[in-house]
């Protein structure tokens, strides 16, 4: 059974990503076809499910940024959005009670509540695989909706937490937080040891399983609240982000399970699909609401359009949420169905969009800016580049050296863009002239434009994906400039020279460059 469990899910899987969907998508439909051929659901499922979910909230504390979730922009676009879009759903199943009086709409207020809640959410995984595979992890916009995602993620957790009725007693707490520097320190030394291979997962793990989940059901509080806890502990260790990674394909695996044990719960009738359907078809509203709540923060329209456009979906956590209403006996399973279809099917809906975000953007760009507030936000505002004559895209170390060799032709007329405003900080206190900048941004080439002429670009930005962009947005502004860029592969090299940009390939001219270098060595002892 279980192999032929694999089966449904690789081949349902694959399916659906060939149509550009996120492969968890065919995983719940596998769940479904499953169940609809007659087979089994295999021992252990559920136990791999609870591990893939304990692990989520784990690698969501390794990425926690305290500091960041502080800020209003953040936290206060999660906290009215969760609480007006829960108003907006509820409101909207309660007029369904009244208009379907189906055994589905039989529900209590609690009930419709929780629902409104699960259906608040946004996916994180969604989201993450669009900025991704867009380049925008590092954009502001980019960053703001992770941010908002994390609270979500933060406020469903805590949800999780109480729903048991496990709260905190005062003795749990005060054992906790006079461990926890301790605990702390010990951790991180294990860390330390750990190294960089299979001991580094085991080290995840043990920490997310035994440390953190055991630890916590012991003293009576909720397990994925102490996983959740110790990964916001290890999140400030310098090997968090490499443990993340690490323990990526472990979790993904996990959750596979949980995707397919959503789908086994039951099979769609006919009130189920109707009711995920028009879930779906409600979804510009809660988009809208996150770009109303945005904007009036101060950030930029086309920051607020793109930001919205990437949370307009459902949620893996309302499934979750869901699931935990079906076993709590708060709901139906009927209704996790429905959330699971509307999960699914939210996916297909958002995938054009989020995409075609700076098509919607440019072709309606005098209405977004009507919402616009005067004041922007200090790390939202519109770049001005001066006097510069040339710059430089993506102040790693290529950038970097492109800049120092560039400056020495063109004296303090060189200008560093670059995506994160700590980086950017860290290149101003070596002396270097750089600015916090989105090379994909369309109204900051509109501002390059307008402002003196330049004489070079220099797009060297990691992603290959920003560099096209960017060189099509300066073909696209008219840019009358020589443009040069970096490349990793013969392909990308071939793709950037159909833009009408000659691109420097990396790896190719590593050897080269070594040859020369070991040359003007040799060359010296003769």
């Amino acid at each position: 059974m279980l192999v032929t469990l694999v089966g449904f899910a690789f081949f349902f899987g694959v399916l659906l990503s060939r149509f550009g969907l996120p492969p968890m998508v065919g995983f719940l439909v596998a769940g479904f076809a499953y169940n609809v051929a007659g087979f089994d659901a295999p021992e252990g499922l559920q136990l791999v499910a609870d591990l893939g979910v304990t692990l989520l909230l784990f690698t969501i504390g390794l990425k926690l940024d305290l500091r960041g979730l502080a800020k209003v922009e953040i936290w206060g676009t999660s906290l009215a959005h969760v609480v007006l879009s829960t108003l907006f759903f509820t409101g909207v199943i309660w007029l369904g009670s009244v208009l379907f009086p189906i055994p589905l709409f039989q529900l209590s207020l609690t009930a419709m509540v929780i629902l409104g809640f699960a259906l608040s959410f946004s996916s994180t995984v969604f989201a993450v695989k669009v900025l991704e595979d867009k380049g925008d992890m590092t954009a502001f916009y980019g960053k703001v909706a992770i941010g908002i995602l994390v609270m979500q993620d933060v406020f469903a957790v805590a949800f999780l937490a109480v729903s048991e009725g496990k709260y905190p007693t005062i003795w749990a707490l005060s054992v906790f937080l006079l461990l926890l520097p301790v605990v702390r320190k010990l951790i991180f030394k294990l860390l330390d040891s750990a190294g960089h291979g299979e001991l580094l997962v085991l080290s995840g793990l043990f920490f997310a399983l035994g440390a953190g989940y055991e630890f916590f059901t012991l003293v009576g509080l909720k397990g994925d609240l102490g996983a959740l806890i110790l990964g916001v502990v290890i999140a400030s260790h310098p090997k968090s982000s490499e443990l993340a990674k690490s323990l990526f394909s472990f979790k993904e695996l996990m959750l596979v399970g949980f995707f397919l044990s959503v789908g086994m719960q039951g099979l769609p009738t006919w009130p189920v699909l109707l009711t995920a359907l028009v879930l779906c078809l409600l979804l510009p509203v809660k988009t809208m609401l996150y770009y109303a709540i945005v904007v009036r923060f101060g950030l930029r329209a086309r920051t607020s359009l793109f930001a919205s456009l990437s949370l307009a979906n459902f949620s893996e956590f309302g499934l979750i949420v869901a699931a935990l209403g079906v076993a709590q006996g708060w709901l139906s399973v009927d209704w996790l169905i429905v959330v699971a279809i509307a999960v699914s099917v939210s996916f297909a809906f958002a995938s054009p969009f989020s995409l075609g975000s700076e098509s919607a953007y440019q072709k309606f760009k005098r209405f977004w800016d009507r919402f616009q507030k005067i004041n922007l936000h200090p790390g939202d505002q519109m770049l001005h580049t001066g006097d510069a004559k040339v710059l430089v895209l993506g102040m790693g170390r290529v950038g970097s050296g492109a800049y120092d060799e560039l400056n020495r032709l063109w004296p303090d007329l060189v200008l560093g863009i670059e995506h994160m405003p700590e980086k950017a900080a860290a290149h101003r206190a070596q002396g270097r002239q750089v600015k916090v900048g989105d090379a994909t941004d369309t109204d900051f080439w509109s501002a390059v434009k307008a402002a003196n002429p330049k004489e070079l670009i220099v797009l060297a930005m990691p992603s290959h994906h920003s560099n096209v962009v960017a060189a099509q947005q300066i073909r696209q502004a008219g840019l009358n400039c020589q443009v040069v860029a970096i490349a990793k592969f013969d392909e990308e090299v071939s793709e950037l020279a159909e833009l009408g940009v000659p691109a420097f390939n990396m790896y190719g001219e590593a050897g080269v460059g070594l040859v020369r270098h070991a040359m003007d060595i040799v060359g010296d002892r003769y």
